[in-house]
């Protein structure tokens, strides 16, 4: 399901304030204004907000049209916060409406509208000699104080989920910095961080083997919540170094559904901060495991087995992501 789609289906976002904003943690020839005066940290201060100066890029205007719908100009004016907005063009939202079926931006219903916009504002002032690859939490709240994330890659220009590159980076605003992306950032969902993570190719592979009974990628793009226990690419090559075997290929099939389905809990979004109370949480299997928390690390405990988290919380649309270091057996 495009995740647009579900976005559309799941409908749950409330009205933004400033104060439900997240806390801090090529060629294109768009007429962007860039006066600036200096600012700290060797990077500028811009004379414009935010909006200022999308009001002065006509190749902005739907942005602007959105914006004005999604009652969040005040909230990007502010200059008592300072924002990291990536600012799709029109040619970027013109594509987005045409692959959902809508023939304008009224067509949008507001509440999807200001999803897809929030997923676009990051807090803090984040200049791409600033940004490192990683995640960084939106401003689109999944639950009260809890923020869905996209996935930023610096490796070759700056790269959002995947797919959506920064045209024009480091438009300086006086409450921030606006980057053109040549594509409008749509919600994360959990497909969206298993595959635009380089480290989880692997996973990838695994679960969408062919020979496997159970189609993962449909459950975790049906709508329905879930928590998911994401092993990297080196927990999967000690797996098969560890058994003696050379690729996933060689793992029964039916083993490696039980092992998939141990990864993820249905129902549930599971963050750790409620990991940390040691509760007991059921897997896809049946199969329950807990978690301890000690020297400022947290660990999974699936019978004689443990992984260390070691990336936390990544918040999707659908559930949230923890990258483990060890892959759990049944």
């Amino acid at each position: 399901m495009p995740i647009f789609a579900l976005a559309l289906s799941m409908m749950f976002f409330n009205s933004c304030t400033q104060e439900d904003l997240a806390p801090e943690a090529t060629t294109n020839n768009a007429e962007v204004d860039f006066r600036n005066r200096p600012g700290g940290g060797g990077n500028p201060v811009g004379d414009q907000t935010i909006v200022e100066l999308a009001l002065g890029n006509p190749d902005l205007s739907i942005l602007v049209d959105a914006v004005i719908k999604a009652d969040l100009v005040d909230v990007l004016s502010n200059n008592n916060r300072k924002l990291t907005v990536f600012a799709p063009t029109n040619d970027a939202f013109v594509a987005l409406l045409a692959d959902a079926g809508f023939e304008s931006l009224d067509d949008v219903p507001v509440d999807v509208l200001t999803k897809i916009l929030l997923t676009h504002v990051v807090a803090g002032t984040n200049f791409s000699n600033e940004l490192s690859t990683g995640y960084y939490r939106t401003s689109d709240q999944f639950s009260a104080g809890n923020y869905t994330k996209i996935y930023v890659d610096t490796e070759d220009g700056v790269t959002i989920n995947g797919s959506v590159n920064v045209i024009i980076p480091d438009v300086a605003a006086s409450n921030g910095v606006v980057h053109v992306v040549n594509t409008v950032i749509q919600p994360t969902d959990l497909l969206t961080v298993a595959t635009t993570n380089p480290n989880f190719s692997i996973l990838v592979q695994a679960l969408t083997r062919s020979d496997l009974s159970i189609d993962f990628i449909s459950a975790i793009t049906s709508g329905d919540v879930f928590t998911v226990l994401a092993p990297t690419n080196d927990a999967f090559l000690n797996l098969l170094d560890a058994l003696d075997l050379d690729s996933l290929d060689d793992i029964p099939a039916e083993t490696l559904e039980a092992v998939l389905s141990y990864h993820v809990v249905p129902g549930e979004n599971v963050t750790t901060s409620m990991l940390k109370r040691g509760e007991k949480y059921t897997s896809l299997l049946g199969e329950a495991f807990g978690s301890d928390f000690s020297n400022r690390e947290y660990t999974i405990l699936a019978n004689s087995n443990t992984a260390k988290i070691v990336v936390t919380d990544v918040q999707t649309s659908n559930g949230v992501v923890h990258a483990i270091d060890t892959v759990i057996l049944p």
